[in-house]
């Protein structure tokens, strides 16, 4: 019999600081936080609607999705997420499913640590 191995993806993700400061030097504490409230609320919300369009096979609007996200998380600092959005839209665009399945899986798990460390990040601010 042959024994099955799992592998634990323990990817490690960090907010980009210089990107943070700038936000709260342009916008002030009050208005950075409130930027900052709001993407964190719109990424988990474009995170559940792309695994839903994933589910349902709508590519263009599972693309557009993604699209938004690649905006959002990098207004707020979130680097990683970005890029990984960004190799999801070029799965996306090249067709090629596996690839897209892949890297939407690891967009997802960077994205919940993502928001946990916006969380975190806030819990130490307070």
């Amino acid at each position: 019999m042959a024994d099955i191995t799992t592998l634990v993806q323990a990817e490690q993700v960090r907010l980009d600081s210089d990107s943070l400061g700038a936000l709260y030097r342009q916008l002030g504490e009050a208005n950075a936080d409130e930027v900052i409230c709001r993407a964190v609320e719109e990424l988990a919300v474009r995170l559940t609607q792309s695994e839903r369009l994933w589910r349902e096979g709508d590519w263009a609007a599972l693309r557009k999705s993604v699209r938004s996200l690649v905006a959002i998380s990098k207004q707020v600092g979130m680097s990683k997420l970005s890029r990984v959005a960004g190799d999801v839209i070029t799965a996306l665009d090249n067709n090629d499913a596996v690839a897209a399945a892949a890297t939407l899986t690891r967009l997802l798990r960077v994205g919940e640590r993502s928001l946990t460390a916006v969380w975190d990040l806030q819990d130490l601010s307070i």
